[in-house]
């Protein structure tokens, strides 16, 4: 599949949910690749789950080899939800978390101008480099050790390349629903602090005064690499409405007795705290703590 094609497939739909307190949403969405979500069957609503989805009352598991993938030639790529050509009704979203995009693209190549809006867009370079340019007059590169991200709000147009000609780009995408509609489009990006090892660094919430980027939701990402042996504890910032996504980057790990591998992606709800176990080294992990959308 071509660029155009890809792009056409994975941006056209109905509409989006947003989530905001206790109450979610229909927003209209005519360019955004997503459909309207049936809540009776979200993720810790009564949600059924298919052969490669491991449920339990309170948590659902995604092995690597489960996710939805797709290889475009220029783009490889591994979905954790329901995106483009790959649809999973098991896998349409956790709670405010509708995207997580496990992206390779070829050297010099990436996604022609295309739009977006009602939704949040991060990115977190893994190696490489992007080259960003979009409507609002943002252009630019971001490397790993930075993050991106966009609020699509009423509409924005952007493109997203792989700037290097020489050397492969791997990337996470991952796209937030909003708490609020048709927000003024932003865009804002950073180098993240130097990270402190053996700990979870947060590189994004919903306040501008905090600690890396901010999103309009309620919503908490933190990153740590760790070494074989160490135990860390991750305390819910909204235990009674949040779930944690954890999402291993690299190595291994045991979360709330749960053995987890490279690209696993566990969710959890209805607790309080996640203790994390460490089991090989340098071993990296991603946590998205994101509303469960009541």
């Amino acid at each position: 599949m071509d660029r155009k094609n890809f792009l056409k497939k994975a941006l056209t739909g109905a509409g989006v949910i947003a989530a905001g307190g206790a109450v979610a949403a229909v927003i209209k969405n005519d360019i955004d690749e997503l459909k309207p979500l049936d809540m009776s069957k979200q993720v810790g609503f009564n949600h059924h789950p298919g052969h490669a989805t491991i449920m339990n009352d309170n948590t659902v598991l995604h092995k690597a080899q489960t996710r939805g993938r797709a290889d475009y030639g220029w783009l490889k790529t591994n979905y954790s939800f329901s995106f483009a050509n790959y649809y999973n009704p098991d896998r349409m979203n956790f709670g405010a978390l509708r995207v997580l995009n496990d992206d390779f693209i070829a050297a010099g190549m990436g996604f022609n101008t295309h739009p977006h809006d009602n939704m949040e867009i991060i990115t977190i370079p893994l190696e490489g480099v992007v080259a960003h340019k979009d409507s609002m007059g943002n252009s630019g590169t971001i490397t790993a050790g930075e993050i991106q991200v966009m609020s699509a709000g009423t509409g924005i147009q952007h493109s997203e390349f792989n700037h290097l000609k020489d050397v492969d780009l791997r990337l996470f995408q991952i796209w937030v629903f909003p708490n609020k509609a048709n927000v003024t489009p932003r865009y804002d990006q950073i180098k993240l602090p130097l990270e402190r090892k053996n700990e979870l660094n947060q590189i994004l919430s919903p306040s501008p005064d905090d600690s890396g980027v901010w999103i309009h939701q309620d919503a908490w990402f933190h990153l740590g690499t760790f070494d074989k042996g160490k135990t860390v504890n991750y305390s819910l910032k909204r235990p009674a409405t949040h779930g944690v996504y954890a999402f291993i980057v690299e190595g291994d790990f045991t979360i709330n007795g749960q053995a987890l591998n490279k690209r696993d992606g566990y969710g959890l709800w209805k607790l309080n705290e996640l203790t994390i176990q460490v089991d090989s080294d340098e071993a990296r992990l991603l946590l998205l703590e994101v509303p469960m959308m009541s």
